[in-house]
């Protein structure tokens, strides 16, 4: 990883407060090697909870699974303060993980606004995974939030159940100054479109001392809304299940103490600072009775040098012989300014990249001479079967590897 000492975020940055960040070219330094599509592919990291949820007979505990393979998704972008590269229009991406039992391929659908779509499939025809993502970045002086627009649908097909959710918003603090930082929060409602069971996960802001860093809790309720279980834990961590009533009553128990500890202890708000919070302890409390449903895999112990990757994400860009001769040209994998920056080469990275965003804008400005639209691939727009929200949608055929008349974007 390269060292961001030397260059000032906030020389870039100060023009920019309260707008879209999307349009703004940011310099190299601050990004990691990895295209945006290939961050995405990092939610299928846990794809066994899904194949767990898909053998499970109760739909409660099928919901359980499915609630910790959402918070899992987001469990990479912890301490993950490079951006990844923006997407070319045209760009995809494939991964195939037998060992998981998944393939999943994604495509750069719109450029401006920046729409990410993808498509996952268990290799045993247990499930479909899909979404398309359009993230929303604003820049708030110290902080830069990324609000995740699309939506996020599950598909266990032998239970003929789907379940859609969005994601949370992110936060990357200490953008002008200090150490980086990240948290997440918002509340992520997972719905079962078959029985009408909904979780609704919070992910808690930080809170004044940071005692809420990371926490997520709530709820999977039936139809009439009554709790059927309580979950809680850390996006960071890890993942649990208890019983309602035990769940509220270590809640309350657990809002006396802190009180009594406010009053023993008052302190003014002046004291608030930007500065990471360290939570309370390391680990979650366990309450008695408590089920684990998830718990992170550790990273490797070269990750904080390697831009904090998980080992999962070391591995996206990988590519030898046999695959360069069936990816297509499109394929992230054969982007040149992700290579060299992976290669070390940053200044070869940079004009790459500069070249390749005035090539993009090049064949914007024919197609509108032409007065052409552009033609996605592999993706067509259309409602979402189950919450009718606007969305994309794979078209198929994408594993037939036949490539011709792909844009040349690189």
């Amino acid at each position: 990883m390269f060292s961001r000492n030397d260059f000032s975020i906030w020389s870039i940055l100060r023009k920019c407060i309260g707008m879209e960040l999307s349009k703004i070219t940011m310099p190299v330094i601050f990004n990691e090697p990895l295209s945006f599509l290939q961050r995405l592919t990092e939610y299928m990291e846990h794809t066994y909870l899904i194949q767990k949820a898909s053998s499970l007979s109760d739909p409660t505990e099928r919901m359980q699974c499915v609630a910790a393979f959402a918070v899992s998704a987001v469990a990479s972008q912890w301490e993950r303060t490079g951006k990844p590269f923006n997407p070319l229009l045209g760009e995809t991406y494939e991964l195939v993980r037998d060992d998981l039992g998944f393939r999943l391929i994604s495509e750069q659908v719109s450029h401006h606004p920046p729409i990410s779509a993808f498509h996952a499939e268990g290799l045993n025809n247990d499930f479909v995974f899909h979404g398309s993502i359009y993230p929303k970045l604003k820049f708030w002086g110290k902080s830069v939030e990324a609000e995740p627009k699309g939506t996020i649908t599950l598909e266990l097909l032998e239970h003929n159940e789907a379940y859609t959710w969005t994601n949370p918003t992110c936060c990357v603090h200490n953008i002008i100054v200090g150490k980086l930082w990240i948290e997440q929060y918002g509340n992520v409602e997972i719905t079962n479109h078959k029985t009408g069971d909904k979780c609704v996960l919070n992910f808690k802001p930080c809170g004044l001392f940071g005692k809420e860093l990371h926490k997520v809790e709530g709820y999977i309720q039936d139809k009439s809304k009554k709790k059927l279980c309580a979950l809680y834990g850390k996006w960071t961590e890890c993942l649990y299940s208890v019983d309602p009533a035990t769940f509220d009553a270590f809640k309350k128990n657990d809002k006396k103490n802190t009180e009594e500890k406010k009053h023993s202890k008052q302190v003014s708000a002046s004291e608030e600072s930007d500065e990471m919070p360290m939570p309370d302890s390391e680990s979650v409390f366990v309450i008695p009775g408590s089920v684990l449903l998830w718990r992170i895999a550790p990273r490797p112990p070269n990750s904080a040098q390697m831009y904090n990757f998980t080992s999962f994400a070391m591995v996206l860009n990988e590519i030898d012989k046999d695959m360069e001769s069936v990816i297509p040209k499109t394929d992230c994998r054969l982007r040149p300014d992700i290579r060299a920056m992976e290669n070390g080469e940053i200044d070869l990275a940079s004009e790459e990249k500069k070249r390749l965003e005035e090539k993009q804008r090049a064949a914007r400005k024919n197609r509108s001479r032409s007065e052409e639209d552009w033609r996605t691939r592999w993706f067509h727009q259309g409602p979402n079967p189950h919450n009718g929200a606007q969305d994309w949608l794979y078209s198929g055929s994408y594993w037939d590897r036949n490539y011709s008349n792909l844009p040349d974007i690189y």
